[in-house]
């Protein structure tokens, strides 16, 4: 009974991962070239927390209950949204200086191995 719990559970999951719309850009958002783009994503919370306000108040005139389900969907994705925005930052921050302490190791391993200027190509010769 467990595995099929643990089963159901995982391809629920996956299908979510890769069909919904906020998990997909959230995946973008996690990618080197994403990263500069978490802090405007963090906008995209507005509208989740207007749609959030929007249900309740309905319910709250009497609607159905089953918005519910859909304020505590708008919640979750604002969080998500909100959330976004620092810890790209946080990762590009981090990404950036490791570039930057690959490029002075690169640029201390070529000035040791006697490499004039970084901007010069370096000619190999095929024959030795």
């Amino acid at each position: 009974m467990f595995e099929i719990i643990l089963a159901a559970t995982a391809r629920s999951y996956f299908f979510l991962r890769r069909f919904m719309p906020t998990a997909i850009l959230i995946d973008a958002i996690n990618t080197r070239r994403g990263l500069k783009w978490g802090l405007p994503a963090m906008l995209l919370a507005v509208p989740y927390a207007m749609a959030a306000v929007y249900c309740r108040a309905q319910i709250e005139a009497g609607g159905a209950g089953w918005l519910n389900l859909l304020v505590v969907l708008f919640l979750w994705n604002m969080l998500k949204f909100v959330l976004i925005g620092p810890i790209s930052l946080l990762k590009l921050i981090a990404v950036r200086v490791r570039e930057a302490v690959a490029r002075r190791r690169r640029a201390r391993t070529l000035l040791a191995d006697g490499v004039e200027s970084l901007d010069e190509p370096v000619l190999v010769s095929r024959h030795g």
